[in-house]
């Protein structure tokens, strides 16, 4: 028994440790990515269907063995198809960080973090001030902050714009009675450049029910792309801001001007 533990040991290597450390991040970063989704219960069914080949396949049901197995043979597809959301924003997060790491580094080693936000703070205190008054007159508003303009994406679903930040400009999107009132702003290199957009709505369970079509809208497109997204609630007044599928609730309008500050 000794003997052959230790035969097991002696073939068993630094690499494979590496190898199964790897396989475990990679494993804990998809369960983080679809953690409380519909994805997890649509996982559980795949794995439900493949036992059910490996059964059949070893009781020899010759019918059965051919019809799922020709189910297991597009599998792969199927996946990608199924997934296709949770797999670009796994991308998506895997490529942020890298991406966030290589920007702070050069902004560090050339000294331009500090000036970078000076250079927008006038802008993002406009924001701020038109959050705070969408607040206090209970108006509903939701603002996405993109690091890229998608044009097939965001033109399509809303009015093209393209104008500088202008605290009455928003209030005027955003009031009541207004066309563009129903939807988002997108705001890329601080220019409004589409109002009303249509945005993808989060599919997570576990989020809380009094949340609207705006925080699932922000929740949502948070999810599958680098944006992040600020709230004002029309029920409550509450600002919220979004980030990578959260959402922290019940900023002051200087909480949210420093995150802005932080974030853009």
């Amino acid at each position: 028994m000794d003997g052959l533990s230790f035969n097991i040991l002696e073939g068993f290597r630094l690499l494979d440790v590496i190898d199964i450390l790897l396989v475990a991040v990679i494993i804990y970063y998809i369960y983080s990515l679809i953690k409380g989704t519909i994805a997890v219960n649509i996982l559980l069914g795949v794995a439900l269907f493949y036992g059910i080949y490996l059964v059949v396949k070893q009781l020899e049901m010759r019918l059965l063995t051919e019809i799922f197995g020709g189910f297991i043979s597009v599998g792969s597809i199927a996946l990608i198809v199924v997934f296709q959301q949770e797999i670009r924003r796994f991308l998506l997060h895997v490529g942020k960080n890298i991406s966030l790491r290589r920007k702070k580094l050069f902004l560090t080693f050339i000294g331009a973090k500090k000036t970078a936000q000076e250079d927008h703070s006038e802008q993002i205190k406009t924001i701020v001030e038109a959050c705070r008054s969408m607040s206090r007159s209970r108006t509903g508003a939701l603002i996405v902050f993109s690091r890229y303009f998608d044009e097939e994406y965001y033109q399509s679903s809303g009015e093209y714009i393209d104008a500088p930040i202008s605290k009455r400009l928003l209030e005027s999107i955003f009031f009541k009675n207004s066309p563009l009132h129903d939807g988002a702003v997108v705001i890329v290199d601080f220019r409004i450049m589409t109002a009303s957009c249509v945005l993808p709505l989060s599919d997570s369970e576990d989020l809380p029910p009094h949340f609207g079509l705006r925080h699932r809208a922000a929740i949502g497109v948070t999810e599958v792309s680098e944006a992040v997204a600020v709230i004002v609630s029309e029920e409550t007044g509450e600002i919220s801001f979004a980030k990578d599928g959260n959402v922290n609730m019940n900023l002051t309008a200087e909480e949210l001007e420093q995150t802005l500050k932080e974030e853009l």
